[in-house]
């Protein structure tokens, strides 16, 4: 279907119906869900949208579609030269999604034995970062962020913690500077969020991590970036530079939207706030929540149908570009408790993606995420919502469900009695020295429901 309806009159293999865009001013975060049930009725598991003017694709909205999207490799690549409006020239070179769906040589773009060989060096290269070391640099970082606005008595905890915090970790895990990650996350940023300057944004994000890759080459750290260019897998200075786009997109954005959730539901749901006061439920029930329910990465690219094919109820052409509907399929009514909500402990979820692609990236991400939203937790215990609720605003894009702003007030910060002193940045070992053949990459398992018995709150209601 990704056809332009301008200029392509529908065949065996088109939407009898228009495309739903998925941009524009109308891309309201808290709309979402009821576009994604709206788009459900009508279509069933799989409908046509637009995610640019002219760019039409499907929308993978259920879960059992979702999985084999992400499993069945020989009929869904990775690998956007297999687009048909590429092919054809019918992409502008200016087109905001390009720096998301552009061919790159990274493992997020590749199939078979080319995405196990660069997965190898991503996975091996997260693996060793030491985990007690990164929960002190974060713990030690949100301190710092605290105590820079906890005199005021007010915050934004979108630019003052959300953001800063994720991008103070990674960068260090990368091996970056302050100027450098700061300048890298306003690149990602400019590229995620699929505007007119989405093509500039991606270059000055290609160009900070040239010159890392550059200084990591000539002087190796004990850092992620020098893990990936001394790996047994041999990757070249492109697919290093690539690799960390692709760590850093996934990485740093998510991970904001992931902390600035999760604060969001804290501070408009009484409920799930006395719960985890009351120990009922944990920091990591409140992250499983916001993934169940508001997965930071609503919708991701791409996977491009090798053959054409009869799949959700809908004709697939071969070159068509189908979306992973993450926060959709999370809620298919097909698979969802008969109470309707997530179950504690439920890890099912499809947040993080599934198959051999799933996100190598899961649980440094959750530590960050977790460690961050506990630590505010105790530190500003009586904050606030400092605005109505249905004032809150979204970021527009296509891709991610992420808060502008979250303004809070509070009145009794308890901060420690002294600053918190600077913990040691979380390192890897040594790099590893050349071998001839790169190590199989680990192959996750797919998600599956952990045993338990409790279930989470609906918003509002009483435990």
């Amino acid at each position: 279907m990704t056809r332009s309806h301008a200029d392509a009159a529908p065949g065996p293999g088109a939407p009898r119906c228009p495309a739903t865009p998925l941009y524009g001013p109308q891309l309201d975060g808290d709309a979402l869900p009821g576009l994604y049930e709206d788009l459900r009725l009508r279509h069933g598991p799989v409908a046509p949208v637009s995610v640019a003017p002219g760019i039409d694709a499907w929308l993978v909205l259920g879960h059992h579609e979702l999985l084999r999207l992400t499993r069945e490799e020989q009929d869904f690549s990775h690998d956007p030269r297999r687009w048909t409006l590429l092919r054809e020239g019918r992409v502008p070179p200016d087109s905001p999604i390009l720096p998301m769906v552009g061919w790159r040589p990274a493992l997020l773009f590749a199939d078979g034995q080319q995405h196990r060989r660069m997965r190898a060096a991503v996975s091996d290269a997260l693996a060793r970062i030491n985990g007690h070391e990164l929960r002190r640099t974060v713990r030690a970082a949100a301190e710092r962020l605290i105590a820079s606005f906890a005199a005021g008595g007010t915050a934004d905890l979108v630019p003052h913690y959300a953001r800063k915090l994720p991008m103070e970790v990674i960068m260090r895990l990368l091996g970056l500077d302050e100027r450098a990650g700061q300048q890298l996350v306003q690149a990602i940023a400019g590229t995620v969020v699929a505007n007119a300057d989405s093509a500039n944004a991606s270059r000055r994000m290609a160009e900070i991590l040239g010159r890392l890759i550059e200084d990591k080459r000539r002087a190796p750290g004990n850092d992620v970036t020098s893990a990936l260019l001394h790996h047994p897998a041999r990757l070249s200075d492109e697919e290093v530079l690539h690799n960390l786009v692709v760590m850093f997109v996934a990485g740093n954005q998510t991970t904001v939207n992931w902390i600035a959730t999760t604060l969001r539901i804290l501070l408009t749901d009484p409920a799930f706030r006395s719960s985890l006061a009351g120990g009922h439920l944990t920091v990591d029930d409140a992250l499983d929540l916001v993934l169940w329910r508001f997965p930071p990465t609503q919708n991701f690219p791409a996977r491009y149908a090798t053959r054409d094919l009869r799949f959700g109820g809908q004709d697939i052409r071969a070159g068509d570009m189908l979306i992973l509907g993450l926060a959709a399929a999370n809620q298919d009514p097909r698979v969802l408790p008969e109470t309707g909500r997530p179950v504690v402990g439920n890890r099912s979820h499809l947040a993080f993606g599934a198959g051999p692609h799933a996100c190598p990236a899961q649980d440094p991400a959750r530590l960050i995420a977790r460690t961050a939203v506990d630590t505010i937790s105790h530190r500003l215990p009586d904050m606030e919502l400092a605005v109505r609720e249905e004032e809150l605003a979204w970021v527009k894009s296509p891709w991610s469900k992420g808060l502008a702003a979250l303004p809070v007030r509070f009145a009794d910060p308890q901060l420690p009695s002294a600053p918190a002193p600077q913990a040691p940045a979380p390192q890897a070992p040594a790099p590893h020295a050349s071998a001839p053949h790169p190590p199989p990459a680990p192959r996750p398992a797919p998600p599956g429901a952990l045993p338990a018995q409790r279930t989470l709150p609906q918003q509002g209601e009483r435990r």
